[in-house]
């Protein structure tokens, strides 16, 4: 059972990822910038896939977010881009973002880590991982 929240919480904390670059790129003019998001979705994505294999070899059920928190995420999304489109508020919505991923992840490890060795590695990875991200999109935040 435990096994199961602290995958979920690693799941949906990519998943998260995932969809807000989805709602995202499609607003996104500057192609430099949405080579960048392509790229983290691309890591993303695999980094999903995982989840979801390891799920699978475990008997491990993972739920996606739910559907209101889909529907905040993409409402808050284009609602901050709808007068704004500009690629420095875009690199600043992703660092907010961003910086969310790596404080759940560190409060999902508080919560459950030392309780399963692989999946303590996969949200390792995914915390370097957006580490990383915010160092490749802090120059995106330059003045337009």
């Amino acid at each position: 059972m435990e096994d199961t929240q602290y995958l979920n919480a690693v799941y949906q904390n990519i998943r998260t990822a995932v969809q807000s670059i989805e709602d995202i790129i499609t607003k996104v003019e500057d192609i430099e910038l949405k080579k960048e998001l392509a790229m983290q979705q691309d890591t993303y994505f695999a980094m999903q896939k995982e989840c979801e294999i390891y799920a699978k070899s475990e008997k491990l059920e993972i739920k996606d977010n739910n559907f209101m928190e889909k529907a905040r995420l993409w409402g808050s999304i284009n609602m901050s881009t709808m007068m704004d489109k500009s690629t420095r508020h875009i690199a600043e919505l992703m660092l907010l973002g961003t910086f969310m991923g790596i404080l759940t992840c560190y409060k999902d490890q508080n919560d459950h880590g030392g309780e399963n060795t692989e999946i303590d590695e996969l949200i390792e990875r995914l915390k370097d991982f957006e580490r990383k991200n915010i160092e490749r999109l802090m120059p995106f935040l330059k003045e337009n």
